[in-house]
C-alpha cells in the first residue's frame, strides 16, 4: 500500500517514517511539511493512504481532507483529541493519537488493508437496497447479499460506500449514507454521526460523548446527540 505523509512537525514526520517502515504492507513514497506541496505530488502519485496531520500553519488537514480523491483512505494524526470528532465528518478511517504507539499504527495498517480490499471488491454501480420487514438485499461483489436487520450491527460511511458491520463480517457497497438510512426502520437504527448508522438493539451503552457497540466506540456528533436522546427516551 502506497501513503505519504503531510505533517509541519519534522520530529513528527520522522516518527511516522519509522513507524511505517516496520510496516512491510507499507511503502512510503512521499513526505511533506504542508498541504500545497502534498496537493501538487498527488496530482501524479495518488497515494492508497495518507497520514495527515489536523493543525499546520497555512492549512487545516479537515480542510484538505474534503478535497482528496474519494479511494485515497485518510488517517489522522494529531497531539489533539478534541478533534477526534470532526474526523468523522471527512469519512477519516482512524484517528492517531501522538506519539503514536506502535500497537496501535499496526491495528490502523490492518484497518486501511482491509478497507482497501473491500475497496477494490465493491461493486462500481449504485443501487438502492431492497427492503423486507426483517431483511435487505444488498448489491455487492456481484451478489445481492441477504441481510437479517436484527444481525447488522452498524453501518459506517465512507466516502462514496457505507460499509455494514453485519455479525464478524463487513459488506462494501457502492451507496451514501444517507440513501441507506431512508431506507431502514428510523426506529431501530438512528445516525449518531455524519458518518455513523448504529443499530439501537446491539447498543451496550453510552455516554456524553460516544455510544458503545461491543468493543466499538464511536462518537456522538453534537449535531445528532439531543435527537438521539430523545429518541431514547421514546422507546
Amino acid at each position: 500500500m502506497n501513503c505519504i505523509v503531510i505533517d509541519d512537525e519534522p520530529l513528527a514526520r520522522e516518527g511516522l517514517r519509522h513507524l511505517i517502515s516496520t510496516e512491510p504492507a507499507l511503502q512510503l513514497t512521499g513526505m511533506f511539511s504542508n498541504v500545497r506541496d502534498a496537493a501538487i505530488f498527488m496530482e501524479d502519485h495518488m497515494p492508497d493512504i495518507l497520514f495527515l496531520d489536523i493543525r499546520m500553519p497555512e492549512a487545516n488537514g479537515l480542510d484538505f481532507a474534503r478535497s482528496i480523491h474519494s479511494k485515497t483512505l485518510v488517517v489522522f494524526t494529531t497531539a489533539f483529541t478534541e478533534y477526534a470528532i470532526e474526523s468523522y465528518e471527512v469519512d477519516a478511517i482512524d484517528y492517531l493519537v501522538k506519539p503514536i504507539r506502535p500497537e496501535r499504527f499496526n491495528k490502523t495498517v490492518e484497518k486501511a488493508a482491509h478497507y482497501l480490499s473491500l475497496l477494490k471488491a465493491a461493486s462500481g454501480l449504485t443501487e438502492t437496497p431492497k427492503v423486507e420487514k426483517e431483511y435487505i438485499f444488498v448489491r455487492a461483489n456481484g451478489i445481492n447479499n441477504k441481510i437479517e436487520l436484527d444481525d447488522l450491527h452498524f453501518i459506517e460511511g465512507l466516502k462514496d460506500y457505507v460499509i455494514l458491520h453485519v455479525n464478524e463480517k463487513k459488506i462494501m457497497t457502492n451507496m451514501i449514507l444517507k440513501e441507506i438510512h431512508r431506507c431502514l426502520p428510523q426506529k431501530r437504527f438512528f445516525r449518531v454521526n455524519k458518518s455513523y448508522i448504529i443499530n439501537i438493539k446491539h447498543m451496550s451503552g453510552y455516554n456524553n460523548s460516544s455510544v458503545f457497540i461491543g468493543k466499538q466506540e464511536i462518537s456522538l456528533s453534537h449535531v445528532y446527540k439531543a435527537a438521539f436522546l430523545e429518541h431514547l427516551h421514546a422507546l
